[in-house]
């Protein structure tokens, strides 16, 4: 039993009958586990599509996959994965066309395919590359020193590092990176993640020699993450606090001991420098511009400029070309690529190839050439090179067995409770008949200012194939329109979020697409706690729920890992003005017994060291007590898995082919409980 104390100063007691399944490692958790996996692949195994949807998605997800290239010292680096390989190898090349070589495969670096490369950074001329290795699913990185040419490792690796990327200084020697003290032991998924430091590693030394740049005991919940500017004159450093999309910038010159110069010394906006022509930073923000604009600012003097205005679009990101910037902005939360002068004012919009989304924008202030991927929910990622000319130049024609000229996309709106205007985007197969019986699954997030983009989904085609439509919402909590709308969705205001899905839901259900027995609602992590929500408040409004590495608990989940970072989205439940806004929305304090809750199939790692999964574990635990109806409530527990980056592709073809037999089981109208 807890207390908390709400904001009459009134003491509550909160029930907390599964806070033993908070102990992930205690046999009385893993037998727990067992069970609950024994239970789930038994009903999941008597499911007739679970084979042939493993089938259909090992056939479509072996196709080969180009990642965008980028450059350095006169080197070609990109990911490629033939196929179906668990995991992407490094590769490199003196052209953007190849031939390729392989520089790295992390699929040697374990037997079953969960070590991954979460990270790879290489330095400025060429010859070295940091890559983080991530194990099991954990979001812990060990960072390691490969050289390009002979193909050899650093003996000297950096360990603890996490949320971080790989600095170089210019001559190749060292790179900065973000750690933490070693947890304590058995502590390694579950314990508080406070007190980073910005770190300087030398290669070929061992990390018990690695310089602390930036330690502050003062600030526990501060992290850095450092930046080198192309020119090498300048050490960047962008300090964060939790997951606000607000930050500190802090300069001082490469390779000075001295005191940085606090460009921006509070927390007030979003700062990020995309470039600089010396002393002149430029820095794409949203103070003062919800929407996001582009300043040029001399750290020298502290003069401001503004080159880019605001606009009716949010910026989504923006990078320096030689005399210009390029600059990515969602328009109804789709992309626009656009290239302005260096002084601002737009030249041209780029024609891109569809409605979609541009990924991995790759650029150098001092190279014409840049590459780019675009992606749609009909489109497999692309590599694309474009000229100086304006030109689009695909690199690569990813062929899948997939007929996309039989589905669709289109954009409809829905009005939210207090009226606000949600977009959504709907794929189905061409002429579809909206008779209100189509299996229709209604996917969304909703948070810490993420938005959601057209993008494509292997998984999702063999749904399409065997006649299901997929919905993507663009809730408020994202930043689909800039800061306002992830404001909108934050803190006493998250119910905004709730029932901007629900309108959603509810839209596709009045305009025939589907009907509550055929409509599915999915999210994972923040969308894990959307979904848990809205079932737990409209639990006759859908007829199945996916709900993915969850944030169920939210009176504890500040207790755990990085879930004390979230605060800024979603308050804490020790402040009294916040704690009935959180017990009112907690799905797991919303379950109620005898209530019929929708067919639910909870799915978790017990690896996940960023939403814990004692958070799924708790949620499913009270669900399997309460539910009065006859519908599954499930977990799917993997047991060497995380939050979800860097999955072998053999675990995300399992799980996915679980989800969709799970869906079409509950949506097809064979189950009506």
């Amino acid at each position: 039993m807890d207390h908390y104390t709400d904001e009459h100063g009134q003491r509550v007691a909160v029930p907390d009958p599964y806070r033993w399944l908070e102990e992930p490692d205690s046999p009385q958790t893993r037998a727990w586990v067992r069970a609950q996996n024994a239970v789930t692949d038994a009903f999941l195994d008597t499911l007739p599509a679970r084979a042939a949807y493993r089938e259909r998605l090992s056939a479509l997800w072996d196709y080969p996959r180009e990642g965008v290239p980028w450059t350095r010292g006169g080197h070609f680096f990109r990911f490629f994965n033939p196929g179906l390989l668990n995991q992407p190898v490094l590769e490199v090349a003196d052209s953007a066309r190849g031939p390729w070589r392989t520089l790295l495969d992390p699929n040697t670096l374990s037997e079953d395919g969960t070590a991954s490369l979460l990270s790879a950074s290489v330095s400025r001329d060429g010859g070295r590359v940091a890559y983080g290795v991530q194990q099991g699913g954990s979001d812990w990185i060990t960072w390691h020193v490969r050289d390009v040419t002979s193909g050899e490792d650093d003996p000297h690796a950096a360990r603890w590092s996490k949320f971080s990327g790989a600095a170089w200084t210019p001559d190749g020697q060292g790179f900065y990176y973000g750690a933490y003290d070693a947890p304590q032991e058995g502590a390694a998924l579950t314990g508080t993640n406070r007190d980073s430091r910005l770190m300087f590693h030398r290669v070929g030394t061992p990390q018990s020699q690695d310089h602390v740049v930036i330690v502050r005991p003062d600030e526990p919940h501060w992290r850095y993450s450092a930046g080198v500017t192309e020119d090498g004159a300048y050490l960047l450093v962008v300090v964060m606090r939790g997951t606000e999309p607000k930050n500190l910038l802090w300069v001082r010159p490469l390779g000075s001991d001295g005191p940085f110069t606090e460009v921006v010394p509070e927390f007030r906006a979003a700062y990020d420098v995309i470039g600089n022509d010396g002393p002149l930073l430029y820095i794409r923000t949203d103070e003062d511009a919800p929407r996001g604009r582009v300043l040029a600012w001399n750290v020298e003097t502290g003069e401001r400029q503004e080159v880019i205005p605001e606009g009716p679009d949010a910026l989504e990101q923006a990078a320096l070309v030689p005399d210009g910037i390029l600059t990515v902005t969602l328009h109804d939360a789709n992309h626009r690529l656009t290239r302005h002068g260096r002084a601002g004012g737009p030249v041209h919009d780029i024609a891109l190839p569809g409605l979609g989304t541009v990924t991995d924008l790759n650029t150098r202030q001092d190279d014409p050439q840049v590459y780019f991927g675009f992606t749609s929910f009909l489109t497999p990622g692309t590599p694309y090179q474009l000229r100086p000319d304006g030109r689009l130049e695909a690199l690569a024609a990813p062929a899948v067995d997939f007929d996309a000229s039989a589905y669709e996309v289109t954009q409809e709106f829905a009005t939210s409770k207090d009226g606000t205007r949600v977009p959504m985007f709907i794929v189905a197969r061409r002429g579809l008949v909206r008779d209100g019986t189509n299996p229709t699954l209604l996917y969304g997030y909703g948070g810490f200012s993420i938005s959601l983009t057209p993008s494509f989904s292997v998984g999702r085609l063999a749904w399409l194939e065997r006649g299901g439509v997929y919905v993507m919402a663009n809730l408020r909590g994202g930043a689909e329109y800039g800061e306002e709308w992830h404001l909108a969705g934050t803190l006493t205001r998250k119910q905004n979020v709730f029932d901007d899905f629900i309108a959603c839901a509810e839209h596709v259900i009045a305009t025939g697409v589907t009907s509550s027995a055929h409509l599915g609602i999915q999210g994972g992590s923040n969308g894990g706690l959307l979904v848990g929500a809205v079932m737990t408040q409209r639990p006759e409004l859908v007829g199945a729920v996916i709900a993915q590495v969850g944030v169920m608990d939210m009176l504890r989940y500040q207790h755990f890992t990085i879930g004390w970072a979230w605060a800024s989205d979603y308050g804490r439940s020790d402040d009294p003005a916040m704690f009935r806004t959180l017990l009112g929305y907690s799905p797991l304090h919303r379950l109620r017994e005898g209530v019929a809750y929708p067919a639910t199939l909870v799915t978790t790692g017990d690896h996940d060291d960023r939403v814990v999964p004692a958070h799924s574990y708790k949620f499913a635990a009270e669900l399997q007590r309460v539910q009065a109806g006859n519908a599954p409530a499930l977990i799917r527990i993997e047991t060497r898995g995380g939050h979800g980056a860097g999955k072998p592709t053999s675990l995300v073809i399992a799980e996915a082919a679980d989800i969709w037999a799970f869906l079409e089981a509950r949506l097809s109208g064979a189950h009506t409980g």
